[in-house]
């Protein structure tokens, strides 16, 4: 990757890759425990991960020198017959790699079921370039065809007798040079592995470029939710209009909605499933106080470590009314406001938005604020926490 951080501790939206790859398995309630093997000089750096971002299940082995020899001692960290074993032998065990985030429960079951029945189970890919063999004088020797073969992906699944069996009477060779894991219950336990077609999500951050795709990936997945916060149930309110033209605008996102009393007592209610992003639509009508009980709900239901939570403060008035340059004196306390919280990983902002009394220039406002809204969303830029923006 030509850094000096090992990848899996590249920091992905100011969280290190290898968190987002253990909350995809933490994810399956199935999984019974989760063992990542790590060098001696970063066990103390994953231990802090853990603790900061809340994994559970998380066990530590020592990793090798090379991929197979870190295996090996994974292994060895759910073996009956070692000594320092805490854990129980599972049936079947997964081997992924740290640096595949964004593996679903889906694949991870069609693997295991595999492996249940044949021993052996990996998932695989089409092969997107042609391999070629050089000769030693540095030209083509031969080609593959590539409709017959594929790319070996992870996930893995094994029987542990059959994998941890294979580990056990492979070759010091195969531990230092080799990459296979399937190769080995082949050629050890004499296991053929069943190969199943995996998703386009499963490649692996190899290079530099690739830690902005998955920022790119990361943020389009968490703004597939929006919660519009609104202190009414009144279907003719702004905070409903605003719903229904962010549907129209949005229409890839999951929009709902919420009614909130003063107090922040309904917060609870629409925390249970995971948001990070909030458009709060006059719930803050009376100032700095509400808002505060309002972040206050949203940092104990421990969002924001995981991603960067967007929030933005709608607020609507008749411009012809109220002055422009007054309204925004009275909400600078948002600037501060966003300084603060944006230690947390919250990213505030205000949008005001000018409520015409003609229909159609508030349907081309709320849109202009839906636009806004939508590029706060996507953008997730903490360079712009704490600005007020004007629809």
């Amino acid at each position: 990757m030509g850094v000096r951080t090992p990848k899996q501790f590249c920091s992905v939206l100011e969280r290190p890759l290898i968190s987002y790859t253990l909350q995809a398995l933490q994810r399956v309630s199935w999984i019974q425990d989760i063992v990542v093997a790590v060098t001696r000089e970063n066990m103390e750096a994953m231990r802090n991960i853990i603790q900061r971002f809340g994994h559970k299940r998380i066990s530590l082995a020592e990793a090798g020198v090379t991929r197979h020899r870190s295996i090996f001692n994974g292994l060895k960290a759910l073996a009956e017959d070692q000594p320092d074993c805490k854990l129980p032998k599972p049936e079947v065990v997964i081997i992924h790699d740290a640096v595949r985030p964004f593996v679903e429960e889906e694949i991870l079951l069609r693997v295991v079921t595999a492996a249940k029945e044949h021993g052996a189970a990996g998932a695989i890919r089409p092969l997107v370039s042609t391999v070629i063999s050089p000769s030693a004088d540095g030209c083509l020797d031969h080609s593959l065809d590539r409709a017959k073969h594929r790319a070996s992906e992870m996930p893995q699944a094994f029987l542990f007798d059959v994998i941890y069996e294979a580990y056990q009477q492979c070759s010091d060779y195969d531990l230092e040079f080799g990459t296979e894991c399937l190769q080995l219950a082949l050629k050890y336990s004499h296991t053929k592995a069943k190969l199943v077609e995996g998703p386009s999500e499963l490649w692996k951050v190899t290079y530099k470029q690739d830690l902005y795709a998955a920022e790119s990936m990361i943020k389009e997945k968490i703004s597939q939710e929006i919660c519009v916060v609104v202190n009414t149930k009144e279907e003719g309110s702004v905070g409903h209009l605003l719903k229904e033209v962010l549907k129209n605008e949005l229409n890839c996102i999951n929009i709902t909605s919420t009614a909130l009393d003063h107090t922040g007592g309904d917060i609870q209610n629409f925390l249970i499933d995971p948001c990070y992003s909030f458009i709060c639509v006059n719930v803050v009508s009376s100032g700095l106080q509400e808002t505060q009980k309002f972040l206050r709900k949203l940092e104990e239901s421990c969002l924001s470590p995981l991603y960067p939570v967007v929030v933005v403060l709608v607020h609507c008035l008749d411009f012809t009314l109220v002055p422009l340059t007054q309204k925004m004196e009275n909400l600078m306390w948002i600037r501060e406001l966003a300084k603060e919280v944006k230690t947390k990983n919250v990213l505030l902002n205000g949008l005001l938005i000018n409520y015409s009394q003609d229909e159609q220039k508030l349907q081309e406002n709320l849109r202009q604020g839906a636009s806004i809204i939508a590029a706060l969303v996507k953008e997730r830029s903490s360079a712009l926490a704490g600005q007020l923006l004007v629809a």
